[in-house]
């Protein structure tokens, strides 16, 4: 069998059947095609996010609500593409780029990419260590080296299937939804304050340090992984490639599943910047971390009679929850680039062992030179984002440019409208994370 002729995360491809083209109900379609956006939706809410939309709210309130809004709809113009080049190609953006490129360049950016596989894992690693601290006063070093377990965890989800999985993280998306909702409801946020956010303020562009937040924002939104990942699952549904109704109504669906999971990752990361900036604005000692939340929330002096343990330990679970689900789709996206670049298929109990044993060797090196101090090791997930922002002009550009091109898109090319805001989003986004790791470091 020869590259071209291998599906992108066999066993997974073309393994849930969807009803007929015929069928006249849209929620039943919708049902049906339902689950890869929340796979998705995951990686839009992993601590990278968690840090900038609560650091957002601390330091300016509500004024970046703006912010968050046009970064999630920047990823569901870029998700859309994605699912596309999937659904009408049947390739995975890391085999549609492999068979463009010199076998020299195929290393380059599978070896970029592995990088930001990798960063987009040690944030995970690092929000489950924290939380672990947080529950249970785990010291961070035992947290991390639990860690490891989770390649158990990822193998007993995807005993259960690809339906099954997509349905544990839907409730797991909910779960953390829901808990926020609850701690937004206990602080009683200013409604009319909150939507006054969501108007674009002409400060982020005078203001040099909230600026530099809302560059954090977007950098953090935007990340490989998931565009690699929705090309493939986008491909998990049973349709008939060569019928143009089905496959027309295969990208009418999948760009539904898309939207309204993403929206919810909107609504989830708002509520996490409504916290910070209902709870911590304006206090003397603001916000800078993670367990500076868990603790705040919990702590008179910070929060007045809002303290409250239930509520600390309902942040700590939603951070543990994240952890855990985003271990499956950093798995699945690393299969994506492996198989996709080099040819090279791991079981996937192999390839997270792979990933995380990698991931561990430096952040267990920095935690002992910093004694695990937990503000500086928590630092790690800022500087992972430097890593997703170096690979991601390397995802955005042939991204736009397969979906461009005739040969291999036919009918469903982009429309020039598409490709010129892709170019134009791409290398914004582009300068926004150069000035994002240029202000980092």
């Amino acid at each position: 069998m020869n590259k071209q002729d291998k599906t992108s995360l066999e066993g997974i491809n073309n393994s849930v059947a969807v009803p007929s083209v015929y069928e006249s109900s849209f929620f039943k379609k919708f049902l049906a095609y339902s689950g890869p956006g929340a796979l998705v939706a995951v990686g839009y809410m992993d601590p990278g996010n968690w840090l900038t939309s609560l650091a957002g709210g601390s330091q300016y309130k509500y004024e970046l609500l703006s912010v968050l809004a046009i970064s999630i709809f920047i990823a569901m113009f870029m998700q859309s593409l994605s699912i596309k080049i999937g659904v009408v190609s049947r390739d995975d953006l890391a085999q549609a780029i492999a068979k463009k490129v010199s076998r020299p360049i195929r290393y380059l950016l599978w070896i970029l990419n592995e990088i930001a596989m990798m960063a987009t894992d040690l944030t995970g690693v690092v929000g489950t260590a924290l939380a672990l601290k947080m529950l249970f006063n785990l010291p961070l070093v035992f947290g991390v080296l639990i860690t490891i377990l989770d390649v158990f965890v990822v193998l007993w989800f995807m005993r259960f299937g690809i339906r099954r999985i997509e349905a544990i993280v839907v409730i797991a998306i909910l779960t953390v939804g829901i808990i926020f909702a609850i701690e937004v409801g206990h602080v009683h946020p200013n409604i009319e304050n909150i939507l006054a956010g969501f108007v674009p303020n002409s400060t982020i562009l005078t203001n040099h340090e909230k600026l530099i937040l809302s560059l954090g924002i977007v950098g953090a939104t935007i990340m490989p992984h998931n565009i690699y990942l929705h090309s493939s699952l986008a491909q998990s549904r049973r349709y008939d490639i060569n019928d143009p109704k089905q496959v027309d109504e295969t990208l009418r669906f999948a760009n539904w599943d898309s939207i309204v999971h993403l929206v919810v990752a909107l609504i989830i990361n708002c509520l996490l910047l409504i916290l910070g900036g209902t709870i911590f604005f304006n206090k003397s000692d603001q916000l800078a971390s993670l367990m500076s939340v868990f603790t705040g929330l919990n702590n008179v002096q910070v929060v007045g009679s809002l303290a409250s343990p239930i509520m600390s330990y309902l942040f700590a679970f939603a951070l543990l929850v994240t952890g855990l689900i985003s271990s499956i789709t950093s798995t699945l996206a690393g299969q994506i680039v492996m198989e996709g670049y080099l040819n090279i298929k791991l079981a996937l109990w192999q390839r997270r062992l792979l990933t995380r044993l990698v991931t561990l060797i430096p952040i267990l090196i920095i935690g002992f030179l910093v004694h695990f101090n937990e503000k500086i090791f928590e630092s790690i997930i800022v500087y992972a984002q430097i890593a997703l922002s170096i690979a991601l002009p390397f995802t955005l550009f042939p991204l736009i440019f397969l979906t461009s091109n005739k040969k291999i898109m036919g009918v469903h090319v982009n429309k020039k409208w598409q490709t010129v805001l892709g170019v134009i989003l791409a290398a914004i986004i582009t300068l926004l994370n150069v000035q994002l790791i240029v202000s980092t470091l």
